[in-house]
């Protein structure tokens, strides 16, 4: 008893010490959907009221105009007219094991107001960063096109929403997106692109901390540790390492909507074989575009369950879904179409694993449309019963895949009328629409509080480091001294 009051203390101090020795000391594990396959079916009767609802308009309208597309997320909130000025119904609007993102719903409106990231410490009031690490819920939206270039990662706090509605929003450069040990974040419609590595540097992740961050991956989206996260109708390519890695046991997330293209290692959803918190990851990955030019991991799995549901795979070079550590894959309704390469025509890759070890892994295909020889090698129970569905679904699903996938990546650009409105600038907080689209021309994939922060109990990483030594030679002093009581 006496040892459990110690830890207790110990806790207590460094929590007080510094949000770092917290992070440090995360001994939370994912709690995962007890039920995972029953939020995979809430996604296909989703998907399947969407497009009965589309279908019985049509034909009670005679008219195939309808703004409703058949994809519930998009039905959600684009039907609307006055969507502009009610645009925290987008966190009501999301599907999978990222439904629970709130975002910064109820929190109040930021207009990003100034493109620039000179300094990662001390971020000016109107930058995005000033945005990202603030401890209240905030709603961010952008008054017009912007290319932020970053310095370093762009490390976010929880209850976050980056809104580019109505405007053409990159970010590219050092680091980019960094998700860690927070949660509650929707990313939409936004441009993320030929990030690079970076760090060896002081970067501000809060209000009161800042701290040393070692070299970063290069990751277009990093989310380490974290969940309830949505990224949705974001386009992203070209970055150093992967375009969204989830790792160290980070769930409760939805990937959807989104443009991939022009990339190597696409999306890492696991840290190891053998880290077992990432048991407990859960993944949707809906309504996307694997596009041009892309080579591996759409995703590459390591443990947990991935729902991979009506997405549109274009010609991979090496496979499309891959995994390792005995991941749970269940591929519904998604259309694969693989590469002239006689030798790349599988879908799916075991990644350093004999056939011997993965052959109860429950990987599963169910409504897939394969083309141009594509081939899914299911896995698990009832192996044979899936792997037929695979090969006899009708044709009007490629159909409904056209239809699920069309408006994928960032809206209003690709020749898509989405009219989508801008917000009008002014003082944070207020908000307003202008209807008036302007003439600013679309930005191209290709082109590569209060105003004094509070100081960091610990902005010197040797200061951290000495603290932490000594309060590990303290809790190794008081185990044995505890158990001799």
């Amino acid at each position: 008893m006496l040892s459990r009051n110690y830890y207790i203390v110990i806790f207590f101090l460094l929590s007080s010490f510094s949000s770092l020795a917290i992070e440090t000391f995360n001994l939370t594990l994912p709690i995962p959907h007890l039920y995972p396959d029953e939020v995979a079916q809430d996604v296909q009767r989703r998907v399947n009221a969407s497009v009965t609802r589309r279908q019985t308009l049509q034909i009670s309208q005679k008219d195939e105009s309808t703004c409703l597309t058949g994809n519930p997320i998009d039905d959600c909130w684009k039907c609307d007219p006055d969507w502009p000025n009610n645009r925290q119904r987008l966190a009501d609007c999301a599907i999978g094991f990222g439904q629970y993102a709130l975002g910064g719903k109820g929190g109040q409106y930021y207009i990003v107001t100034d493109s620039s990231d000179d300094d990662a410490v001390t971020p000016k009031p109107g930058t995005l960063r000033y945005a990202v690490i603030q401890t209240e819920p905030l709603w961010i939206v952008f008054p017009g096109n912007m290319l932020i270039k970053l310095k370093q990662e762009l490390i976010f706090n929880s209850y976050k929403t980056l809104d580019g509605r109505g405007a053409n929003v990159h970010i590219m450069g050092g680091g980019c997106v960094t998700l860690q040990y927070i949660s509650n974040v929707i990313i939409h419609n936004i441009h993320i692109h030929h990030c690079v590595q970076s760090g060896e540097a002081n970067v501000r992740s809060s209000p009161s901390h800042f701290g040393w961050r070692t070299e970063s991956d290069g990751d277009g989206i990093s989310i380490f540790g974290s969940k309830d996260i949505w990224i949705d109708h974001c386009s992203l390519s070209h970055c150093k390492d992967g375009l969204i890695d989830a790792v160290m046991g980070s769930t409760g997330i939805t990937i959807s909507n989104n443009f991939f293209s022009h990339h190597n290692e696409v999306m890492l959803l696991g840290h190891s074989d053998d880290y077992e918190p990432d048991s407990g990851m859960q993944v949707t990955i809906a309504f996307n575009h694997f596009g041009q030019k892309l080579v591996q991991r759409m995703p590459r799995c390591r443990r947990g369950y991935i729902h991979v549901v009506n997405n549109d795979f274009t010609q991979w070079e090496m496979y499309a879904i891959g995994g390792s550590g005995n991941p749970t894959i269940n591929s519904q309704g998604n259309r694969y179409t693989a590469p002239s390469n006689r030798n790349a025509k599988e879908v799916t890759k075991r990644v350093d694993t004999v056939e011997g070890d993965w052959k109860d892994w429950n990987w599963r295909s169910e409504g897939d449309v394969l083309v141009n020889g594509a081939f899914f090698v299911a896995s698990g129970q009832g192996v044979e019963v899936r792997y037929e569905k695979a090969y006899s679904v009708e044709p009007k699903s490629a159909v409904l895949i056209d239809q699920l996938t069309m408006h994928s990546g960032v809206l209003g650009v690709g020749g898509r009328d989405n009219n989508l409105g801008k917000w009008s600038s002014g003082a944070n907080g207020g908000a307003g629409f202008d209807s008036d689209d302007g003439d600013d021309d679309d930005y191209s994939d290709e082109m590569s509080g209060s105003n004094k922060p509070l100081s960091p109990p610990f902005s010197n990483p040797s200061v951290f480091s000495v603290f932490m030594a000594m309060s590990s030679f303290l809790l190794l002093y008081i185990i044995p001294l505890s158990s001799m009581l």
